[in-house]
């Protein structure tokens, strides 16, 4: 029984979502090999060589994956598929485009978003919005899984794997890389931050929600924001946080003037400490909150701020 994990990657180094993906791979039994597709990607093989639990790396280098066009990653995967009891990879954008074409190939069913591995055929998922748990039991030879990450551990540092070298598939030429538009900020990526500071509707209007700043500032923390936010045009669209946005499940999140429907409380109710700032007492986020402020958000977060020093 052997499990691959199929890296993302930028070509230097490993994505944190694989690091997820190596623990719910590990936890299936077996070994795990680590698929890493890309160009001069070395450095991002050697990353996963040096990640405990995995046996072995394989390192198809060309340039048809510089950019991670799905449909070449994923003829890289099925070119070596037949080796393998799992096929795993994070359930990102990245592994979203990827293992369905896998699992269609395979005329396999895929298993999406896993948040625990109960046996090497029996996991479990979220569904209606993170209400209820459902276990599936998969009779699949080939059992292709996408790991929400929030769900796992990163796996540490530790390994010594083998880094071997495959033939590269050839370029499909069903799609090509265009361009990237990558959102720059000082802040922490949203999915990664250990702190989250988010806002929703109740903040009013994008100038309202420059109260939120000094204290994302002051605890080093990611900025969010729910979907009616982001609806309502008061920040970007990669702020969301939800069952349509961002899963996230950082050590701290502090919601103000979210009243937390459930599509929001699905993408962050994993979270270790949650904060909830609402005028409303009767609020939703209340259910989900370990601590919980009643009151206007304008007077709160300042003096919040203030009481950071």
């Amino acid at each position: 029984m052997t499990a691959l994990v199929i890296a993302e990657h930028d070509n230097a180094s490993l994505k944190g979502s694989t690091l997820n993906t190596i623990t719910a791979a590990a936890q299936a039994g077996g070994d795990v090999h680590v698929l890493v597709a890309g160009h001069n990607a070395k450095a991002a093989a050697d990353a996963a060589a040096q990640i405990a639990g995995v046996s072995k790396v394989l390192l198809a280098d060309a340039p048809q994956f510089a950019d991670g066009l799905a449909e070449n990653v994923a003829e890289q995967a099925l070119a070596i598929a037949k080796d393998y009891t799992h096929i795993l990879a994070p359930a990102t954008a990245y592994g979203k485009n990827i293992l369905p074409r896998v699992a269609a190939k395979l005329d396999v069913a895929q298993i999406s978003e896993i948040t625990k591995v109960d046996s090497p055929d029996t996991f479990e998922r979220p569904i209606y919005a993170g209400n209820a748990i459902a276990t599936v039991q998969s009779t699949d030879a080939i059992k292709v899984i996408t790991v929400r990450t929030t769900g796992f551990d990163a796996a540490a540092t530790g390994g010594s794997a083998a880094v071997e070298s495959l033939t590269a598939v050839a370029d499909s030429g069903k799609s090509s890389f265009v361009s990237r538009e990558v959102a720059k900020s000082d802040r922490p990526e949203l999915t990664a931050a250990k702190i989250i500071v988010s806002g929703g509707r109740g903040m009013g209007s994008s100038e309202s929600f420059k109260i939120l700043e000094p204290l994302a500032d002051k605890l080093n923390a990611a900025m969010g924001a729910s979907r009616a936010a982001v609806d309502a045009g008061y920040v970007p669209n990669d702020w969301q946080v939800g069952q349509t946005g961002k899963i996230v499940a950082p050590q701290l999140y502090i919601a103000v003037g979210i009243s937390g429907a459930i599509q929001h409380l699905a993408g962050m109710k994993d979270s270790k400490v949650i904060v909830a700032i609402n005028k409303d007492e009767e609020a939703p986020i209340f259910s989900v909150a370990d601590y919980g402020i009643v009151g206007d958000l304008f007077e709160i977060v300042p003096e919040l701020v203030k009481q950071l020093g």
